[in-house]
């Protein structure tokens, strides 16, 4: 087995010998030079894992030393030592970008646990992680089984992702055993909304919080309390992923209520946008305001009308204030949004919608390289990361902070990534969607979908008199016998949303007010 390299360089190594003695009784190997021109013509010949450098050494100093060596080995963690305790020193080798910094007199276990940090980290992670998933993995699939309510499976969901994101950070193998046990929770879940979802409808007051209730629960009663909001939707947003930019996020804002509702089916911007601003469900939408509905066979965009649906909203609440409404689907849109800030100072409500994530979404599924860049859901996370570090909507929520509103950000529905295709034959005025279907002629398995019959009952609309609305659950989606393989082999793990699972319905709702 190959031991670990440490390189130590001291003027006083002499002084050193029983740290070195205490190294190499823990199997590491300890080459040592005592001063920084011999340290670097040592990196220039050999490798090392790590490097223990003394900050005051004659001829080149510490600092000096690790400059140096970082030309010749960028990748190795570099640690400084120094009686020195000033400041300025300080910043200087962090600055450098030191992987630690210990000053004089040190212990061996401080030199172990510097050890164990940059060259075992990631094994003792994995190891640890590895080990209290497993611990949890039985009482996860208890509490899978025994959830009754929507809040127990809230619980559910932000365990299996606290989970996911810990265990995608290590090399574990035990990415298949959390894979069964979300598809696990999406069935049950699955069955959970079939049971109860249409009673939502009768029982206001004890359901979930849903798409149309976002408005008159959250909202209105920052404003009414008089702060002034910016409300901001990015579509096609899911709970793992704000929790993979909440760190940015927290530099500039504190979380007040970091909680979820329940989108509306069908999981689609038509319906739960819409939905959303207007306070309505989509049925109520075309009866009262039949200007502003689209229905499906129409070719017409589906949300053109959002900024009259959040005005009917406030006129039927009677709140007179005053909104800005703004979508952006280009990052030179949010610059110049970033620009206009000063004007939005004197409204009460700005509605921001950013598109950015569902069109990365929809590109994934249409290009073949974005397939590539994005093959899986750590993929797939990885670039909504970077999205939002590189774009102008991180600038733009830093620059909202310093204005003093607060935020509530949140989204319209999630994604999920799709693998199992359900035969369905429908007429040719059947929607497109592939997680759920609406028409007058649908012929499906009955035990593979979730069905309403009677669409008034779910607050949706009828484009025929007989129109049934079908959804997809866990991960499969809807696939017509015309050209079947081709038709599954486009879509087979590409990212839908539309129909129920934990992805899709549980979606992050924050509210944020800046530091």
């Amino acid at each position: 087995m190959k031991k670990d390299r440490i390189l130590w360089a001291d003027d006083e190594i002499d002084l050193l010998r029983a740290y070195i003695l205490f190294l190499e009784e823990k199997g590491y190997e300890v080459i040592t030079a005592t001063n920084g021109k011999d340290a670097v013509d040592l990196c220039q010949k050999e490798t090392f894992d790590i490097i223990f450098l003394d900050e005051n050494m004659p001829g080149l100093s510490g600092l000096e030393t690790l400059n140096q060596i970082k030309e010749i080995s960028p990748d190795v963690p570099m640690v400084m030592i120094t009686k020195n305790e000033e400041e300025d020193l300080m910043n200087m080798a962090i600055g450098n970008k030191i992987a630690d910094y210990l000053t004089k007199p040190v212990n061996p276990s401080q030199i172990l646990l510097t050890l164990k940090k940059n060259i075992h980290k990631k094994e003792i992670v994995t190891e640890h992680a590895t080990s209290s998933y497993r611990s949890e993995f039985g009482k996860i699939g208890m509490q899978i089984n025994d959830s009754l309510t929507y809040e127990d499976w809230v619980e559910v969901y932000k365990k299996l992702i606290y989970w996911e994101l810990e265990l995608a950070e290590t090399d574990n193998g035990m990415d298949e055993m959390l894979k069964m046990q979300k598809s696990e929770a999406n069935n049950t879940f699955n069955k959970f909304v079939r049971r109860n979802y249409l009673s939502w409808f009768d029982d206001v007051e004890n359901r979930p919080l849903l798409s149309p209730d976002i408005f008159k629960k959250k909202v209105f009663p920052l404003l009414d309390n008089g702060d002034k909001v910016f409300f901001i939707l990015v579509d096609n947003f899911r709970y793992d992923q704000w929790k993979i930019i909440r760190e940015m996020m927290s530099e500039f804002f504190t979380f007040t209520d970091e909680g979820m509702y329940c989108s509306m089916l069908p999981t689609a911007t038509q319906y739960a946008r819409n939905a959303i601003f207007s306070g309505l469900w989509p049925l109520q939408i075309q009866q009262m305001f039949p200007h502003l509905w689209v229905d499906e066979e129409e070719d017409e965009g589906k949300n053109l009308n959002e900024k009259d649906l959040i005005e009917t909203q406030l006129q039927r609440f009677r709140k007179n204030y005053s909104f800005s409404y703004h979508k952006v689907n280009e990052s030179s849109f949010c610059e110049k949004l970033i620009d206009q800030l000063p004007r939005l100072d004197n409204n009460q409500l700005n509605v921001i919608v950013l598109n950015f994530i569902d069109m990365l979404s929809h590109a994934r599924t249409e290009s073949k390289m974005m397939r590539e860049l994005a093959n899986d859901e750590e993929a797939y996370r990885s670039l909504t990361l970077s999205w939002f570090k590189h774009s102008a909507t991180y600038e733009l929520m830093k620059a909202i902070s310093k204005r003093g509103f607060k935020v509530i950000f949140t989204t319209d529905h999630g994604t999920i990534q799709v693998n199992n295709p359900i035969k369905v034959i429908g007429d040719k005025n059947t929607n497109v969607n592939l997680r759920y279907k609406v028409g007058k002629n649908l012929s499906y398995n009955k035990k593979e979908v979730f069905e309403i019959t009677q669409p008034a009952k779910a607050g949706l609309p009828s484009p025929n008199v007989s129109s049934t609305y079908i959804f997809a659950g866990n991960d499969d989606f809807f696939a017509y016998p015309n050209n079947y393989n081709y038709y599954v082999g486009y879509y087979k793990n590409t990212f839908q949303h539309g129909g129920i699972s934990l992805e899709e319905m549980l979606v992050p709702l924050i509210v944020m007010e800046p530091k």
